[in-house]
């Protein structure tokens, strides 16, 4: 089919809604016809509008054709170790063998036992590179792979990345049909788009839907997160396969699925092809994907948390606490900080400023707009790595009813406990269900530093401070949660109507 046939198909198909809504009029105006004493309408083709649906079927048929070669099927396999007892693996060498089967689980092997994943992936390279999902291919001892015209490979994993749930694995390979990585950032939320995989192990299958939704976070499927929602059937096995446009270009991987049953529910996500490029491209020249670090805790910002910080709006994000010597520090961030533009971009939420950090290259320098005590500051900060091992921190009491919360001075002993360098604040010992220091978002362990930016030392100073604002309209406090600083907007439960 040539360029501009496809063009005529889609000119077609956008015009489909309107004529199949003729064939309604088209039945209503035919003429009757008697039969035994009733009328019956004349059956007439409805020519235009089964062109119509032979032109959007023509265009399924010539995605499914042009993605097909790029599809292919993954089996991996993993050895899962014995356990013994209190979830300690089996050492391979066991001097007293009777001994320790007394210790292993009665459910598991003494020689462990294999486990097979299967799922789907997608060419991207002449040479046998393969785009998947880390999670198909993942602590695997083996993968296999078997391309749509039945050749199969053993494939080597290049790299994994568990942070956006992708991998790269490559086979030596002929005649090899990569498929056309699109550009994700032009996907439209209604736009037809087609799904591939290998669903419950059956062979080469497509599904169709649309576009639902973009900019998908926070699904506890990875840390980093901007998927596409589609409500073309995802199920197991799809994994890791493309999910195609019109044109017959991937612009996403497919990914994960809302399901309370195991099975297609109409949601599924798939990871843009945009961010998925830049990771492939990394994993292949690096085996590792080198992200940007700017060195800041960040959250999102609610009407009531703005408002206290005499912003406007709650496009923007919050600079909870800075890290020591990150860049951030070095370029003069300060907690309290709200960022509004990140090289020359408006920044909507910490998800998405997350993301733009991420694919900022180590060293680049970048402009960054924040709002600080009312007015609008420029600071030019130069963009660190992220490490791969980079992680957060993991006396008298006393109890408020009203906020549903029991509190502590911070001890040298509880310093030591939570990591803290000095032996300062309150700390969140018990929080109620439902309650207004639940609501809040305070969890038990939460260290309590200041009130409305002024800082708080023990539990009287604490409840000196509180009682200087009106808990009804809300108070402003900065936590200590897991090494890092965050800022809680608090409401006593009576002020909800």
């Amino acid at each position: 089919m040539t360029i501009t046939k496809r063009k005529t198909l889609a000119g077609s198909f956008a015009l489909t809604a309107l004529l199949m809504m003729g064939v309604v009029v088209h039945l209503a105006n035919r003429p009757a016809v008697a039969t035994e004493g009733r009328e019956r309408i004349a059956p007439q083709p409805p020519v235009a509008q089964m062109k119509a649906a032979e032109d959007l079927s023509a265009v399924f048929q010539y995605v499914a054709e042009t993605v097909k070669p790029s599809v292919v099927n993954i089996t991996s396999v993993k050895t899962i170790k014995p356990m013994m007892r209190g979830g300690q693996e089996m050492p391979d060498e066991i001097p007293f063998p009777e001994f320790f089967e007394r210790f292993l689980r009665p459910d598991t092997p003494r020689g462990g036992f294999k486990q097979q994943g299967f799922g789907a992936g997608v060419i991207v390279s002449e040479d046998g590179h393969i785009l998947t999902n880390n999670h198909v291919v993942a602590d695997a001892d083996e993968v296999t792979v078997t391309l749509t015209d039945k050749r199969e490979y053993k494939a080597k994993i290049i790299g994994t990345d568990p942070k956006t749930d992708l991998a790269v694995v490559k086979i030596k390979a002929d005649n090899l049909t990569p498929a056309k990585l699109g550009d994700s950032d032009q996907v439209r939320v209604g736009e037809w788009v087609v799904a591939v995989g290998h669903p419950f192990g059956l062979s080469y299958t497509i599904t169709t839907g649309i576009v639902s939704a973009k900019g998908r976070a926070n699904r506890a499927v990875a840390e980093y997160e901007d998927f596409i929602q589609t409500d073309a059937a995802i199920n197991p096995g799809n994994s890791g396969g493309p999910l195609v446009n019109l044109k017959g270009e991937v612009i996403g991987i497919n990914t994960a699925i809302f399901s309370r049953s195991g099975g297609y529910m109409g949601i599924g996500f798939a990871i843009p092809s945009n961010m998925a490029k830049s990771i492939m491209q990394s994993l292949m020249d690096h085996g590792k994907v080198v992200r940007g670090w700017l060195g800041v805790g960040i959250q999102n910002l609610d009407e009531a948390m703005a408002e206290s910080f005499g912003f406007e709006g709650t496009n923007g994000v919050l600079v909870g606490d800075v890290t020591p010597d990150g860049p951030a520090e070095k370029a003069g961030f300060k907690q309290g900080d709200i960022i509004v533009k990140f090289d020359g971009k408006q920044t909507k939420d910490s998800n998405q400023l997350r993301q733009m950090v991420a694919a900022t290259s180590p060293g680049t320098k970048v402009e960054v707009e924040v709002f600080r005590e009312g007015r609008r500051e420029t600071l030019d900060v130069t963009i660190g790595e992220l490490e791969s091992g980079l992680a957060t921190i993991k006396g008298h009491e006393a109890e408020d009813e009203d906020l549903g919360m029991t509190l502590k001075s911070v001890t040298p002993e509880i310093a030591e406990q939570l990591g803290l360098k000095q032996a300062k604040g309150v700390v969140v010992t018990k929080v109620e269900p439902f309650s207004a220091a639940a609501r809040a978002g305070l969890r038990r362990g939460d260290v309590i530093v200041a009130v409305q930016s002024k800082p708080v030392d023990t539990l009287a100073e604490f409840n000196e401070a509180l009682s200087r604002h009106d808990l009804k309209k809300g108070v402003r406090l900065t936590v200590f949660t897991e090494g890092m600083r965050r800022f809680v907007m608090l409401k006593n439960a009576s002020s909800d109507e």
